[in-house]
């Protein structure tokens, strides 16, 4: 599973946990949400630091990848590829059948005959 993906999936099961603690308590529903939202948060920056920092692991691996192959087709494009493009190997070959040059020879008849 992705970093993105739990940190994300942790992010809404607090904030479900905290709407489930508050929604014991007798108050307007809009200000549950909202403290929901900022307990939730609050918690999510100390309880989730480790899914935090594997997801922007992630994303920084990613976006070097991207820009190394931006970088690479940058080069390409101006001609300053100096790495050598893959040769494509060439079909294969059907394979010729033995004649026997001799016997051919010999069984030739003259042109006027």
């Amino acid at each position: 599973m992705s970093a993105a993906l739990k940190y994300t999936l942790g992010r809404i099961g607090l904030f479900v946990a905290v709407l489930a603690g508050l929604w014991l308590v007798d108050m307007n529903v809009f200000l549950k949400l909202m403290l929901a939202l900022v307990f939730s948060a609050a918690l999510s920056f100390f309880l989730l630091r480790g899914w935090r920092d594997e997801m922007a692991g992630e994303i920084a691996e990613a976006a070097e990848r991207r820009r190394t192959e931006k970088e690479r087709l940058r080069s390409a494009l101006a001609g300053e590829d100096h790495t050598p493009p893959p040769t494509p190997t060439p079909p294969p070959k059907p394979p010729t059948p033995s004649v026997d040059h001799e016997v051919i020879a010999t069984t030739r008849r003259p042109a006027g005959q």
